[in-house]
């Protein structure tokens, strides 16, 4: 997903509307669920406001659909090359993430991130859509999966059901991963289908 394809603000303002019209959602209702106060989920579909990868993850939880139904990466051509630079970065309380690649085959979905650990910080999720695979590159990351920790050093692989509270933590420096997170095709929503519309920005149903 690069820059000319579109910011994360405006990609996650466009599909969270049709998200949330497709579950019938409110505003209200979408805050309540989320833990996220009204007027920043009103600021997120009107484009204004700032995501985080918390917003996003939560999101995802609540709505139930895939990380890149919200960012909207792309499918993969015959060739695709993705430049650092052009990447929009995702932060977050200790993680940042860069969405490369949606890769769909089958019953399958694959999301592909690049993803930092800062060092001496936890990112904590309560749960997302999807099953969690990391490949740790460099460093030592911990991960807590409903209590139980495992550490993990350069080219150790670790994978989990997305949906259960989990965390990792940068022990030793930064940690630098591949993230991919697996769903399956009925997961996802149709967010290209124009009947969905969406409505004015920040307005409930």
């Amino acid at each position: 997903m690069s820059l000319s394809e579109g910011s994360v603000r405006s990609m996650l303002a466009t599909n969270l509307r049709r998200a949330r019209s497709e579950r019938g959602l409110s505003l209200s209702e979408l805050s309540r669920r989320s833990k996220i106060g009204k007027a920043t989920l009103s600021q997120l579909e009107s484009g204004t406001g700032n995501p985080t990868i918390e917003t996003v993850f939560s999101l995802s939880r609540v709505l139930e659909v895939p990380i890149s139904d919200l960012l909207d990466a792309r499918p993969a051509g015959e060739l695709t090359v993705v430049r650092a630079a052009d990447v929009e970065v995702l932060s977050g309380e200790g993680v940042d993430l860069r969405p490369l690649q949606r890769i769909e085959s089958g019953d399958a979905v694959v999301e592909l991130f690049d993803q930092q650990v800062r060092a001496g910080r936890r990112q904590e999720s309560l749960g997302h859509v999807g099953t969690e695979h990391t490949i740790v590159q460099a460093g030592r990351l911990g991960v807590r999966v409903e209590g139980h920790e495992v550490e993990l050093g350069p080219g150790d692989y670790v994978r989990f059901d997305a949906s259960r509270p989990h965390s990792y933590l940068a022990l030793d420096g930064d940690v630098r991963s591949v993230l991919l997170l697996q769903y399956r095709a009925e997961q996802r929503l149709h967010l290209s289908d124009p009947a969905l519309g969406g409505g004015p920005c920040g307005s409930e149903r």
